[in-house]
């Protein structure tokens, strides 16, 4: 105000200053409005859409099989007359420790037939009493399931069929397949002893019996020398204490009672038994067991004497 009580107009003289001035105010306003964008985590522009964190902690998760190894994994060959033991390890991962699990069991059963059929030592075997043999002290165990197949346990393609339970009765399942390999073998009785018989003579029918020992039909092979030696004692039945019995003289038949004349002759090669074919077992309490006979000729050309020994090789061939 100046003396005469009027106010001064001090005009600007800068017209850039009003511009700045004017640049300043609108950013001002822009980053205010722009303030909750820019400094927080979840809304968008304005707040139109909003993002929020979630959580959550998953517990009592199932446990998963992640592989079966039976015979560790090679195609499985059964031992003639007797039982082969196939060990199974069935790989377990649970998130909540590998000792969460309690409980596992096997079925190991032949293609064609199910998981829930019956026992059968052909075509069907379980165990529920596999146990705990390893693990990595995480979440991965490895159990060990036992199962001890009869060698007449069809050849094929076999199923492995694994179940597993934890502590919370959480459970999985796992399915894979393995090969029993045919397995072609018998057993013959242990000696043929023909007994005292003077030169000249024809021994009395002496029984001879096959059984399968394996788990496919067979027919059989046979072929004979002299002693225990093949190579020195070829072309003779009998190596004996004086002079020896030729191979000829040494014969068979499946039907009792044939008679000398009507018996084939062993051979010095393989040749099969004409008419015998050996079933493979399926009776568990049942082998399959088939007969031959024997009969010897003590020829007087050849005159031998004292003890007489020889070897007849049996073998066990596909039908």
């Amino acid at each position: 105000m100046n003396g005469f009580g009027e106010y001064q107009v001090i005009p600007i003289k800068n017209k850039y200053i009003s511009i700045s001035l004017a640049i300043f105010f609108f950013l001002a306003v822009y980053i205010y409005s722009s303030l909750p964008w820019a400094f927080s985590w979840g809304p968008s522009s304005n707040y139109q859409n909003v993002s929020v964190r979630t959580t959550v902690n998953v517990n009592e998760s199932f446990p998963e099989i992640t592989n079966i190894s039976c015979n560790n994994g090679a195609s499985i060959t059964l031992n003639a007359g007797t039982t082969k033991t196939i060990n199974c390890t069935i790989t377990i991962m649970d998130y909540e420790g590998g000792a969460n699990i309690n409980r596992t069991n096997i079925t190991f059963y032949y293609y064609l037939n199910n998981s829930v059929d019956p026992n059968d030592n052909n075509t069907h075997y379980t165990n529920a009493s596999c146990v705990n043999t390893s693990d990595d002290g995480l979440y991965t165990v490895n159990w060990t399931c036992s199962l001890d197949l009869l060698y007449y346990a069809n050849n094929g393609t076999w199923t492995a069929n694994a179940s597993i339970w934890d502590d919370m009765d959480n459970s999985d399942t796992f399915i894979k397949n393995f090969t029993i390999n045919a397995l072609y073998a018998l057993n013959v009785t242990s000696l043929i002893d023909f007994g005292n018989v003077p030169v000249g003579d024809t021994s009395t029918e002496q029984q001879a019996n096959i059984t399968n020992f394996g788990n496919r039909d067979i027919n059989i092979s046979i072929y004979g020398f002299g002693g225990q030696n093949e190579t020195t004692y070829a072309g003779l039945a009998m190596v004996c204490a004086q002079r020896n019995i030729t191979i000829s003289n040494e014969r068979y038949s499946i039907t009792s009672g044939a008679g000398y004349a009507a018996m084939t002759s062993v051979q010095t090669s393989y040749a099969t038994i004409a008419g015998l074919k050996i079933i493979q077992q399926t009776d568990d309490t049942l082998q399959v067991i088939n007969s031959t006979y024997w009969t010897l000729h003590v020829n007087v050309s050849t005159n031998p004497f004292g003890i007489c020994n020889g070897t007849v090789v049996f073998a066990a061939i596909a039908p």
